[in-house]
């Protein structure tokens, strides 16, 4: 596996894959080519399908100004080896100079055909959860001192610390701000109202889901505006994490170093994932991005509850296992609907599988290592519609309502391509 600095990217959102992998991936290929005065770059699959509500044609324009750039969305082009492929192209003086083809394959991370999986450093030798917790009770530490005996623990800590300042920036930013978040959907941001929100008799639990849910909204509607957040490990399931967080600092008291360790806990989880499954929601639907960030956060908060290995594992294949089947359906290729709420029902559901795991105790009947392969193989099963295509799911009913209500909202192209994807035969 690599290093979780791979896993917990700062930058802006909406999407890891649909933005901020193709944006490193023309970074790259324009630096390949100095001498180029135009490109040409091709988006298939899901970064077809939804690169528009995704700024994915936007941030390629941006990064390869001033230079000019030509973008296609093929929707008919088969993806055999990735749903998120795109192919490009540098000409000088209209003759064809280079080309590459780039698999974006969640959570920033790009992989370029004809080259090894494996150009960055793997640093774990250990792949498995089953492997890692072996050696951790062999040599008597625990998961975090695992993270820090591979990484270096002054170097994955300092750069842990960077990981935790964006994401607390994140959580205050979205619970300040108010108005519209950008694009047609128009939804009013809520983090604050529901921060604010209170009753006259406010119960414990009441408090409990109030803060896990702004926390997660202010996040997420941060992501979905273009700001500032933490892959967690996509840009989609980016509010879960952060939201456990805060929440364990705001309401338990914990010390922001006990919050460095859990979250070297929580990116041990995430990378094990990301190595056996994939955390792309375009290869395995939104149980690879929310539920992921599910598990990372449910072991985050076992371990600051000081639960044993054991049950650090229980929590976050809890937190997995009932997530398996999230389909990807983003409305109008937005991460808005319904990708915002579900973070604020993942936060709370994070936190109930650690509690969930300490009254349980000690059990075995299904592995972490267990459940993760059976995200990936459903994923896999899943037809390519509920896979961030916005061919299915809630995105297809939406499309097909507002087709043919008068108030519709989309764009001359938009509208065609609604009637073209959902108008019945």
């Amino acid at each position: 596996m690599q290093s979780i600095k791979e896993l917990f990217k700062i930058g802006n959102g909406p999407s890891s894959s649909h933005t901020m992998g193709p944006k490193r991936a023309v970074e790259m290929f324009k630096q390949i080519n100095p001498t180029a005065d135009k490109f040409k770059i091709k988006l298939y699959g899901s970064l077809a399908l939804t690169g528009k509500g995704h700024l994915t044609d936007y941030i390629i324009l941006e990064t390869l100004k001033p230079k000019e750039t030509i973008i296609e969305f093929d929707n008919n082009f088969e993806c055999t080896v990735h749903p998120n492929t795109l192919d490009m192209f540098a000409y000088k003086n209209e003759k064809l100079i280079d080309k590459m083809r780039v698999y974006s394959v969640g959570g920033g991370t790009i992989k370029i055909e004809g080259t090894s999986d494996y150009e960055i450093e793997e640093l774990y030798k250990l792949n498995k959860f089953e492997d890692i917790k072996e050696y951790c009770i062999s040599k008597n530490i625990n998961l975090c001192q695992y993270v820090y005996e591979v990484e270096g623990e002054h170097e994955i800590t300092k750069y842990l610390e960077d990981v935790w300042n964006a994401m607390e920036d994140s959580v205050k930013r979205g619970l300040s701000t108010t108005g519209t978040i950008p694009g047609r959907l128009k939804l009013k941001r809520k983090a604050k109202d529901i921060y604010n929100f209170s009753l006259k008799d406010e119960s414990q639990d009441i408090r409990k889901c109030k803060l896990l849910t702004s926390f997660a909204y202010a996040v997420s509607e941060e992501n979905a505006s273009g700001g500032v957040i933490v892959t967690a490990p996509t840009c989609g399931a980016s509010g879960v994490l952060p939201a456990v967080l805060y929440y364990m600092k705001e309401e338990k008291g914990i010390s922001d170093k006990k919050i460095i360790d859990a979250l070297a806990v929580s990116g041990l989880i995430g990378n094990i994932i990301k190595k056996n499954a994939s955390i792309s929601g375009a290869e395995c639907g939104c149980q690879a991005e929310v539920g992921t960030a599910c598990s990372m956060a449910a072991a985050a908060v076992a371990y600051l509850l000081g639960l044993d290995i054991d049950r650090i594992e229980n929590s976050a294949e809890v937190a997995m296992e009932h997530h398996l089947g999230l389909t990807c359906d983003p409305i109008l290729g937005y991460v808005q609907i319904p990708c915002i709420e579900r973070n604020g029902v993942a936060a709370l559901r994070a936190v109930d599988a650690a509690y969930l795991s300490m009254f349980l105790g000690q059990h075995k009947s299904i592995p972490l290592d267990m459940v993760i392969e059976t995200m990936y193989e459903t994923g896999k099963d899943l037809s390519s519609h509920y896979r961030e295509t916005s061919e299915g799911g809630l995105a297809k009913k939406y499309c097909r309502n507002k087709y043919y209500n008068k108030d519709m909202k989309l764009d001359n192209d938009e509208a065609i391509s609604s009637k073209k994807r959902y108008t019945k035969k």
